[in-house]
């Protein structure tokens, strides 16, 4: 799927842009003054652009995180960041091409990028697993994490995979473990890590490289404990009511701001990032750089008690005092 290939919300906005193409083809060469009408065309595409996106459901924005043609990790890595060195393996069963990672500068600020990457054909997909990593993924994710704190460099993490990979294969190789390790060391990694949701964030295989100092969020990501089909397939028994679990699972960076679950939304493109990947990349570098400087000004002692704080408020509600907890 290319980036002009509308998802079907966006048609009535497709269908309009391919007449306005064709009464400008052929008024080459005629007589006839058709300005106002392409003016006219125009202005409505706007009003319908700016009527459509500035009002996206919660199952729309999980459409548009999914789009093929989105920026994925190694994008932002190019466009954002410079210097980038990959580093591979996590020196205990093999390399996993589906959580690249390294050393790279972004700005003037040296520091380590790891990040779940999927693939932009079937070919590249198998060779990335869809953006579901193995252990040795996450292995190799807390490999480099560790030498970011050996040498004081902050960590930037970017999210965006359906889940960890279920197969035989990794759980055979304790993906469950590779996970939880990883959420024990991140809460106590000496330096500054921040997290950003570039695309989808599904699950545990999210949250193995998600606990961080500051989480944030791309405009149309989504960051969910299950799939809206899933939630679905278990609660309506089918699928097809995926856009009733998207509202009721509030997995869009505008409810988890709310829920005070992240830290700040960084905005995308009318119509989503890979409308204007560029655009898009500017907005994450801007957003990234500013809490990666204000982290960089706190003791490492209060940065983790800030950081054990932040997640032990998750969850909490006020309630009636009345209900029985035991």
């Amino acid at each position: 799927m290319k980036k002009n290939q509308p998802l079907e919300f966006e048609k009535p906005i497709v269908d309009l842009e391919r007449k306005l193409e064709e009464i400008k083809r052929h008024s080459h060469g005629q007589d006839i003054d058709l300005d106002p009408e392409v003016r006219r065309i125009e202005s409505k595409i706007e009003e319908m652009k700016r009527d459509v996106y500035q009002h996206l459901s919660a199952w729309q924005r999980v459409q548009i995180s999914r789009h093929p043609a989105r920026p994925f990790m190694l994008d932002y890595v190019n466009l954002a960041f410079t210097d980038f060195i990959e580093l591979h393996g996590d020196r205990l069963f093999g390399d996993d091409k589906s959580m690249p990672g390294g050393f790279a500068t972004i700005e003037d600020i040296r520091c380590v990028v790891v990040g779940h990457q999927k693939g932009r054909d079937l070919k590249e997909n198998i060779k990335r697993n869809f953006g579901s990593a193995h252990p040795e993924g996450y292995r190799k994710a807390l490999r480099l994490m560790r030498l970011a704190e050996k040498f004081s460099l902050p960590i930037v993490t970017m999210i965006d995979t359906p889940g960890a990979y279920p197969g035989i294969g990794a759980e055979e190789r304790h993906i469950s473990e590779a996970i939880a390790v990883n959420l024990r060391e991140m809460m106590v990694l000496k330096t500054p890590i921040v997290s950003v949701v570039i695309g989808e964030g599904g699950s545990g295989g999210a949250l193995g490289i998600g606990v961080a100092d500051r989480v944030l969020m791309m405009e149309n990501a989504y960051y969910s404990v299950i799939s809206p089909e899933g939630c679905a397939a278990i609660l309506w028994k089918h699928r097809s009511h995926a856009p009733e679990a998207a509202e009721a699972l509030k997995l869009t960076a505008r409810d988890l701001a709310q829920l005070k679950l992240i830290d700040d939304v960084i905005p995308e493109p009318l119509g989503g990032a890979h409308h204007n990947a560029e655009e898009a990349a500017a907005n994450f570098k801007k957003t990234i750089v500013k809490h990666l400087r204000e982290l960089s000004k706190t003791p490492v002692e209060e940065l983790l008690a800030r950081r054990y704080e932040k997640f032990r408020r998750v969850g909490e509600f006020a309630g009636d005092s009345d209900v029985n907890h035991a």
